[in-house]
């Protein structure tokens, strides 16, 4: 990178809400490759939170490896009944003060106070809290998703308590989004929708889409991976997915109670494999259910993704591009996915993957799958095609070149 032409800059200051290490759910894979790509552009300084021990000792490993600057990880253990507290007496988001912590907002100043930072990047809207309103440099802001969009979407059931509270985060929410936009130089978003959507409620003009990528070397299926049993159950169907993650608990139980049966009509011995890490009990119990297996955490999900005849994304509520689709096209694998699921991904409904209107769509369209072995092959073929083509990393985060430039136009 010619330092030069991008003009001023110093070192980068990159916040994540989530540590971008080890890569291996969607959010993180995205932080991955953009921390990737900045610490080509120059030194970079990564202040951000970890679920567990296992995340901050690899961030840890991370960082002296691959030559950060500096690194400031905190264990994010506060409860959220404390968070609901500190945001009604704050009148904040909750979404904020779960992620408020006054030694990273120390550690900032610190970074700030040394005056060596020309650039922020920050990742995901919770951490836009800890940018100085005073800040006067370039200041990029990665929003991935109208989170505020989605908490108003919950708010369209469960009890009057929930309601009110889904309610109240998405408004906000929504007011700390617009006034972020306003101060950023720049607002990204996964996906063209999401970026008109976010226009079309905050007014913002700053705004523009940063897709996701796929690395379709490791996503091959022809790689090295380890094969799953030959014995195992034929015809195999497969979600991928944090199980911990609400629009990915109803998407599978509303697929397992209502679309699976259907199928298993057609055809008997259909398993439902349900793969990702910290199931919640509500998904553990769809075990219980004929023809459904929840795998909880895999070392490999290739593994799961390459015995699959058709993987599935039901989603109902879904923001951006979805990770999971992206990564069974490059595993060659027919996709059946729902109208939420499909939104922000290029591709062509049956030339590409298919989408379906509802659950019976669903139903019927993996059950014809299921019995046409050449169209998933050619789905198949023509999905790993297709993402070769359109999804490569460095296509995706081409962009970043000019947004942080210096002088680039806000």
């Amino acid at each position: 990178m010619d330092f030069q032409r991008i003009g001023l800059m110093r070192e980068i200051l990159f916040l994540a809400h989530r540590v971008p290490w080890p890569p291996d759910r969607g959010d993180k894979i995205r932080s991955f490759h953009i921390l990737k790509k900045l610490q080509s552009m120059a030194p970079v300084h990564v202040g951000a939170f970890a679920d567990d021990t296992r995340d901050v000792e690899c961030a840890e490993a991370e960082a002296e490896r691959t030559g950060l600057a500096s690194l400031h990880v905190e264990l994010r253990d506060k409860p959220q009944w404390f968070s609901g507290i500190e945001a009604l007496a704050s009148g904040k988001p909750v979404s904020l003060t779960s992620f408020g912590s006054k030694a990273m907002q120390d550690w900032v100043k610190e970074r700030l106070a040394s005056g060596a930072i020309s650039h922020i990047f920050v990742f995901s809207g919770q951490m836009a809290q800890y940018v100085p309103a005073d800040f006067d440099c370039r200041f990029i802001m990665d929003f991935v998703d109208v989170d505020s969009a989605k908490f108003e979407s919950y708010a369209g059931d469960g009890n009057a308590m929930m309601r009110w509270v889904y309610e109240r985060e998405g408004k906000k929410l929504a007011d700390f989004e617009a006034e972020i936009a306003q101060r950023a130089d720049a607002s990204l978003f996964v996906s063209v929708a999401e970026v008109k959507l976010f226009q079309e409620r905050s007014g913002a003009k700053n705004v523009a889409a940063l897709g996701n990528g796929i690395d379709t070397v490791f996503y091959d299926p022809n790689a090295k991976y380890k094969k799953l049993h030959p014995v195992f159950a034929d015809p195999l169907i497969v979600f991928t997915g944090q199980m911990d993650y609400r629009p990915n608990i109803e998407a599978v139980s509303d697929f397992a109670r209502n679309a699976l049966p259907a199928i298993r009509e057609a055809h008997p011995e259909t398993t439902f494999a349900i793969v990702g890490r910290n199931p919640t009990p509500a998904v553990v119990e769809l075990s219980a259910l004929p023809g459904v297996q929840v795998t909880g955490a895999v070392d490999d999900v290739r593994t799961w993704l390459a015995g699959a005849d058709v993987v599935v994304a039901p989603l109902r509520i879904a923001r951006g591009i979805q990770n999971k689709v992206l990564e069974a096209m490059a595993m060659a694998k027919p996709v059946v996915a729902s109208t939420a699921a499909a939104e922000g991904i290029d591709a062509v409904d049956g030339e590409h993957l298919l989408v379906a209107r509802d659950v019976s769509d669903e139903a019927a369209k993996v059950s014809a799958l299921l019995s046409d072995t050449d169209e998933r092959l050619r789905l198949g073929a023509a999905a790993r095609a297709h993402v070769i083509a359109h999804y490569g990393w460095d296509a995706q985060l081409a962009p970043l070149d000019s947004l942080m430039e210096v002088g680039a136009a806000k």
